[in-house]
């Protein structure tokens, strides 16, 4: 699934080459990809209107359109955007025509990718209050939040920082190489981290969705730039999808397990295991 490193990617890409441009047909091919609203609904609330900005919450693209209409896309598992695609590709789920000759395809091969109609500042500010937490670039993300918000939780830090609820934009890849980096095993409990692990998480998962950035994305199977390019950050990974072999720092074979129902990669050196808690009898 496309985490906040890709969605920024093609928000870079694609701001320039929308924003100032109307919309001038849209095409929704799939009716899931409008839901609740028929095809023809959003697709008569979006056409003519001109695209002011294209900005980001988390892991969800916001098309931000004039008379205060927001449509707030979400990639899910295989979604892409393509500017000007030649030819069209298989799986387009939505064609938009910009005018002057050019066109977006949405192209989502499993069908999971939507698009949501939200009319007012306040529709979209109550929408991501119910979705989302704090980003970990914005400048709130700090150890005292992260520990404000891991108090009392037991459950695996890997999963704490799946949460959307909590940290909006950390996804699978992201999650195991921040462990790695700040040195924390992905089963420890979230409201266990030590102090030291309090204060070098935010830093190491900030670290990692920048280099994620730099790296315009991770592409393991779908992710595509707009101009259907695919990133690069995959041959950067420090241990994700790295099963068998050597940890980069110490040697140690690299291992998969799953938590929180997540395929995740673990140096158990670099990352020690927590010791289970001794039951006195």
């Amino acid at each position: 699934m496309p985490e906040l490193p890709e969605v920024e990617t093609i928000r870079r890409q694609l701001a320039p080459l929308v924003e100032g441009r109307r919309l001038e047909r849209v095409e929704i091919l799939d009716s899931r990809w409008s839901r609740p609203l028929a095809p023809r609904e959003l697709a008569d609330a979006l056409e003519g209107r001109l695209v002011e900005s294209l900005g980001r919450r988390g892991k969800y693209l916001v098309w931000n359109l004039q008379d205060d209409v927001h449509l707030v896309q979400h990639l899910r598992m295989t979604g892409a955007v393509l500017f000007d695609p030649d030819p069209e590709p298989p799986h387009t789920r939505v064609r938009i025509d910009l005018g002057q000759g050019h066109r977006l395809a949405i192209v989502d091969p499993r069908r999971f990718g939507t698009g949501e109609l939200l009319l007012g500042q306040e529709a979209l500010d109550e929408f991501f209050v119910a979705r989302l937490g704090l980003e970990p670039l914005d400048e709130l993300f700090t150890p005292e939040y992260l520990r404000a918000q891991a108090r009392g939780r037991t459950a695996p830090v890997k999963a704490f920082l799946l949460d959307q609820r909590r940290i909006a934009g950390v996804g699978n890849i992201y999650a195991d190489e921040a462990l790695f980096r700040a040195g924390i095993h992905p089963l420890r409990p979230a409201g266990r981290l030590s102090g030291e692990q309090y204060e070098r998480l935010p830093e190491t998962t900030i670290a990692a969705l920048q280099a994620g950035i730099d790296a315009r994305g991770a592409t393991i199977d779908d992710f595509r730039h707009v101009d259907g390019v695919r990133g690069s950050f995959q041959n950067q990974f420090l241990v994700h999808r790295r099963e068998g072999e050597p940890c980069g720092t110490c040697g140690t074979t690299i291992v998969k397990m799953v938590v929180a129902g997540r395929g995740t990669y673990v140096c158990e050196t670099c990352q020690p295991r927590p010791r289970r808690k001794q039951v006195r009898v």
